[in-house]
Order: structure tokens, then sequence, then C-alpha cells
């Protein structure tokens, strides 16, 4: 595993400038130059709700991404793509076919928008196909899955980045400055929550074999990269517990709640919690010079923040199209993926969220990182 040097150099980037608190803009910045250059040819696997109204929203208009090819088990969801994008019909794969994406010469990037415990084997599928990848996450339901999904993109040459939207997103990037600037001295308590009340009981999140688990990796996991990039380290323990079951009925499967504690190496405390019961979101850090918080901190919200010097008045944006329109550039770049959005952090939430519920299904019994 790599060390926290490309974390450290990407968070550098957003202390460049002076700036006046506490109306600090952190909002990614596009070349002086429009960019004209051949448009990246991307395939999204799965046309489901987020590539339809996310991913698919977002990279209307890009000035480096182009939908070229689409993967998707519903035949009737193939024309809308075909006629919006322009879609050729060699570019129309199935789940059955997929392996044929190596011949298509104009798809550059598939983006894995499948249930969770489907991005592994076509990620590695993908890489076989000698494409670069885009997985959502969390980026497996193991540690060992998600780490074989770097392997095979390394194996293969192609690049692997993991969809961290909230990397990309305003006040997010806000946060990360904050906390690299010590704006409100060294960070050393965090407390954030994610959770909300989940519709269809016949919906894939609650299907165990395909979520991997329940609210933790589904949203819990937004609070746990956020304390890890807010904080710059890695967890040395964790201890945690799942919340009562009050419907058996829906919660058969996947966990309903749970809450945990984290400790850093520099003794920085972590109280999280992620439900599908409770409408709750909130990210808040504070240190011996005040405090920062957001409310809504990772969803569509929209989000809004506020600190003790004042409010984050910062610009509302489409989360996706801020995302791949920074991760364009790195597609492009002959350069790795930077640790921040790679597989390496994958990786790395895997593994506190595998240490979380190993933690949970042993009574809180601390487990040390």
């Amino acid at each position: 595993m790599k060390s926290n040097s490309d974390r450290r150099s990407f968070l550098k980037t957003l202390g460049a400038g002076s700036f006046a608190l506490p109306l600090i803009s952190a909002i990614p910045q596009k070349p002086k130059e429009k960019y004209t250059g051949k448009k990246l040819g991307i395939a999204l696997v799965g046309l489901g709700s987020y590539a339809t109204q996310r991913i698919g929203v977002g990279l209307e208009g890009s000035e480096y991404w182009n939908v070229t090819g689409i993967v998707t088990g519903t035949p009737s969801k193939i024309p809308a793509w075909k006629e919006k994008w322009g879609i050729q019909d060699k570019n129309v794969f199935n789940y059955e076919n997929f392996h044929k994406i190596k011949d298509a010469k104009d798809i550059d990037v598939v983006y894995i928008c499948l249930p969770n415990s489907m991005h592994a084997e076509y990620t590695i599928k993908a890489a076989k196909a000698g494409k670069h990848v885009i997985s959502e996450k969390p980026m497996a339901t193991n540690v060992a899955d998600a780490e074989a999904m770097v392997k095979a993109c390394d194996e293969a040459g192609v690049k692997l980045a993991i969809g961290y939207r909230c990397h990309f997103e305003p006040f997010n990037m806000q946060i990360m400055k904050y906390a690299k600037e010590e704006t409100f001295g060294h960070i050393n308590f965090i407390e954030s929550s994610f959770g909300f009340r989940i519709g269809d009981p016949k919906q894939w999140r609650l299907n165990g074999k395909l979520a991997g688990g329940g609210p933790l990796m589904d949203v819990g996991i937004y609070c746990i990269n956020a304390a890890r990039y807010v904080t710059n380290q890695e967890p040395v323990s964790v201890s945690a517990n799942f919340g009562p079951i009050t419907d058996p009925d829906r919660f058969g499967e996947v966990e309903e709640s749970v809450t945990w504690h984290i400790e850093f190496p520099d003794k920085t405390l972590f109280h999280g919690a992620s439900s599908y019961k409770t409408n709750i979101e909130k990210f808040h850090a504070s240190g011996p010079k005040g405090w920062m918080e957001t409310s809504p901190s990772f969803s569509y919200g929209p989000l809004k923040g506020q600190t003790s010097l004042g409010p984050m008045n910062l610009p509302i944006v489409q989360h996706q199209q801020y995302q791949m329109e920074g991760m364009g550039p790195l597609f492009l770049s002959k350069d790795p993926i930077p640790d921040h959005c790679s597989g390496l952090e994958g990786v790395k939430d895997m593994k506190i969220l595998m240490a979380i519920y190993e933690s949970a299904r042993n009574g809180g019994k601390k487990i040390w990182l």
C-alpha cells in the first residue's frame, strides 16, 4: 500500500493562493483554455437510476467525455440512450456478451454502476478487455475482491478510479482545505451520521448478497471517507454495534442501523452512525480553535455548511458533473490515478467497513487495524 504522499499532494493543491475567511472558495478550477481535444469514450455498465439521473446528467455537455457505449440487461432502456448519445449498435452490450467490449475501439473507459457485489466481476472483466475503469463505491463487498480489482487493473495496465464524487464537490473540498490549513487548529474530534428511511422492500440494497451490507455500505462509507480525508490518517482501532431490528421483514439480510467509534494515531476520536430507518445527515469536526459542520453533507441536499467563523457560502453544483470533469484529465494523463480517488483509496475504506462489521458481529469488540 502506498503512503499518504499522494493524499498530502492532493490536499496541498487546495491551499494554493490567499483567501478571506470565512468565504473561502475551494471550487475546482477549469483550465483557462477550454479543452478541445478528442473526448474520452465512456460506456456505462448498468442503466439504473444512478447512471440515468446522475452520471448521465453529469456527462451532458462535458468537455472530456462522450457516452459511446452502454451495457444493460434491460432491452427497453436501449432506444432512449442510443437516441440521446448517438450510440452505435455495435457498442450496445449485455452481461452475456460484455467481453466483446474489447473490440470497441471508441470506448476508453467503463463506469460500473451496478449493485455492490457486481463491481469486482465487471471491473476485472473490463480490465481484461483493456478498458480503464471507474467503479462506484463501495468498490466491493469484501477486501479480497477490492484488492483483486486493483491487481487486475495493474496487471492489465489500465487505470482504476472509484466514484468518490465528494472529493470534487465544493463543500467537501472546503472541509478538506480547512483541515489541511488547520483553520480551527488540529482536528481532534469528528462526529458524522448518514441515514435515511429506505423505501421499496424488494430493492437490491436490502439484499445481503447484492449489497454486502446495509446502510453502512450504502451511505456510512461517506462518513468514514470524510473522517479519513479530514485527519489525513488511517484508523488504528474500531469498535461498533448494530442497532435494534424494528422491522425484521425488511431487515432480514442487512443491518437496520450501526454505530461506531474509531480512533486515529494522533488520538483523534470519530463517532459515527448510519441507518435505514432515520433521516439524518451531518458532519462535524472540531479543534482547539473552532469547528466546522455541514448538514446536509454528502447527498444532493442542497448541501449547507457552517463554521465557528461563519457560514460556508459556496455554490451548489451537480456532483457528478464536477466528478467527471475532474476525472477527465486524470484519464487523459499518462500519470496514475491520484491515490485520493484510486482503487487504493477504495481498499482502505473497505478495510474499515469490514472491521466495523466484525466488531458489531462480536458485540462491540475492539478491532485493531
